[in-house]
């Protein structure tokens, strides 16, 4: 509960609502049968003047426990509502500062539950302590008080009852807490099953895989229904129960009662109200039993979210450092990387240097490193071992404002967000003007398409970028890595959607329009680096090679096997 301390502190005026209301409420309820004690004895004593007086007291009793319910659940759902609205907004910040390695550990689809679902968790969490903690013990104490109070000698009737209450929810909720922790595992899997399928649609129906992903899915939801059976069938048992063992407590206070009637007649008057607090000791025992329940699924959420919000990000930038220019050249000092829980190293004590302005191609087979290194110049990822340096400072020692103002990272699968392209383009340069998205859109190609359309960069980009081709979305893409016009770009296999002639377009406006620019290309191709100063060759994660194409054609055998077998792919033309 540490976790919400500060968000209750900032709602305190509402909670002393929320507590006074509460209070009100169990006094009035409580309050109620006495009245109603009294009312029958005026009847019996056939006392109409009493039986006014105290029937509009009763009354004006009820209504005011109405108003006091209502002002409960006002201030009690205020109070959730605004706690969990700060923590998700906290959970979803925290989340943003976490380095590819922290998402991969709880997986993309588990943090959309912790933020969806487990926060309505919460938020029945809140609620429920607000109106029910302080409740429950209040009518618990007062029904089980004022019970003794009205028939002093049934007393082991409320002793009986409280006992046989607490045995049976006891014995059912102590296998609730398990119960609902399974219940959010699965329910992260079924998230992450129903996204993965959801995000490709194309390649399950290219390879006509719909009835095997509709099992993988009904076997995970048929365990979620299994476990919400179970849950259900043990909460169908408890009501049931709960109402055999209170008719069983109402027979025998009606049958002690009788018998003894002679002997006590003002227990006439007594009995409704005895049983109205044997229902209300009823009544405390099972919806605190229900509130531990729901408080008990609540807290796992809870920890679930704390988590995430006590989890470290494994990328740190030092924040004091101050805002710096950094030159935009690049040197990598015996780097080695694993990725977290591998087995071996991604990248081997790899070191080079590059100068400002350089056009460096990385090329290398699949899983040779070449998109792994690109990602620790990008910082979104520390070495493992070695450092990494810009402008000759460590990565550690600067910013995050000064190295993504530095560094630009564009992505061989381009992802655009709902909105408008110019949304998009501006999340490159959030003061972006017309002119300079012009430009951007102009060196990356994409201006002849989006010309085209009547609204130009107020076009509409709908969800997962479905109205736009590969080949437009990386444009776009090169467009939005550009616009900031970064010391040091990143193009990671960028333009693998575009064809010959519209890719060597976009390096020839790369290469007139950001002449100091660094750029690092991995590319597939060896004909979109032949032209680069330097090329760095990996293989197994090694830094096998380095030099131009020429050097390297004479002096590294891996780019020789390279580039021999893409000039027998493409008949002469590598």
């Amino acid at each position: 509960m540490g976790i919400l301390k500060p968000y209750l502190k900032n709602n305190y005026l509402s909670i002393i609502g929320a507590v006074i209301s509460v209070i009100i409420l169990a006094g009035s309820t409580l309050w109620q049968p006495k009245l109603l004690q009294t009312i029958m004895k005026a009847i019996i004593a056939n006392n109409r003047n009493e039986v006014y007086d105290y029937g509009v007291q009763l009354i004006v009793l009820a209504v005011i426990g109405i108003i006091a319910g209502i002002a409960s659940t006002f201030f009690s759902a205020k109070v959730a509502q605004s706690v969990t609205t700060d923590l998700r907004a906290d959970l979803y910040t925290k989340i943003q500062g976490f380095s590819f390695g922290n998402i991969e550990k709880f997986s993309a689809g588990s943090l959309v539950v912790r933020l969806i679902n487990d926060m309505n968790q919460i938020l029945n969490l809140v609620m429920t302590i607000l109106t029910q903690l302080l409740r429950i013990p209040l009518l618990f104490i007062g029904a089980f008080i004022l019970g003794i109070i009205t028939i002093p000698r049934l007393w082991w009737i409320e002793i009986l009852m409280i006992v046989l209450i607490l045995a049976l929810t006891g014995s059912v909720f102590s296998h609730m807490g398990d119960l609902f922790a399974r219940f959010q595992k699965w329910l992260d899997r079924m998230n992450t099953v129903a996204k993965e399928s959801m995000q490709g649609i194309r390649v399950i129906k290219s390879f006509n895989q719909e009835e095997n992903e509709t099992k993988k899915f009904a076997a995970t939801a048929d365990e979620l229904k299994n476990l919400n059976l179970t849950i259900g069938y043990l909460f169908s048992l408890l009501i049931p129960a709960f109402m055999l063992i209170s008719n069983i407590m109402i027979l025998l206070s009606v049958y002690f009662i009788g018998a003894k009637i002679i002997s006590h007649p003002n227990d006439l008057a007594a009995i409704a109200s005895f049983i109205s607090y044997l229902m209300q000791l009823m009544f405390a025992i099972i919806i605190g039993a229900m509130t531990m329940t729901m408080a008990s699924r609540g807290m796992i959420s809870l920890k679930r979210v704390k988590e995430v919000m006590e989890t470290k990000p494994d990328v740190e930038f030092n924040n004091n450092a101050g805002e710096n220019i950094l030159a935009s050249n690049v040197e990598f000092e015996n780097v080695s990387f694993a990725y977290p829980n591998a087995s071996e190293d991604s990248l081997k004590d790899i070191s080079f240097k590059v100068k400002e302005g350089s056009f460096v191609g990385i090329v290398g087979s699949t899983g040779s490193g070449k998109t792994t290194l690109a990602q620790l110049i990008a910082r979104l990822y520390d070495p493992t071992r070695g450092n990494v340096k810009i402008g000759g400072k460590k990565l550690q020692s600067i910013t995050a404002a000064t190295l993504r103002a530095t560094v630009s990272f564009v992505l061989q699968k381009a992802v655009l967000f709902s909105g408008t392209i110019e949304d998009n383009l501006k999340q490159g340069k959030s003061d972006a003007t017309n002119e300079e998205m012009e430009w951007a859109l102009d060196v990356a190609q994409a201006k002849e398409f989006v010309d085209k359309y009547e609204d130009g960069v107020k076009h509409r980009v709908e969800e997962r970028s479905a109205n736009f081709s590969g080949g437009q979305k990386q444009r776009l893409s090169i467009a939005r890595g550009i616009i900031g016009k970064p010391k040091i770009l990143i193009l990671d296999d960028s333009t693998s959607a575009l064809d010959a002639k519209s890719e060597k377009l976009v390096q020839q406006g790369l290469e007139s329009e950001m002449k100091t620019t660094t750029v690092f290309m991995i590319a597939e191709k060896i004909s979109s680096v032949i032209k680069a100063d330097t090329i760095l060759v990996l293989d197994n994660g090694e830094l096998v090679g380095m030099g131009t194409h020429k050097e390297l054609l004479e002096s590294s055998p891996i780019y020789q096997e390279i580039y021999a077998a893409q000039l027998s792919r493409t008949g002469g033309q590598a």
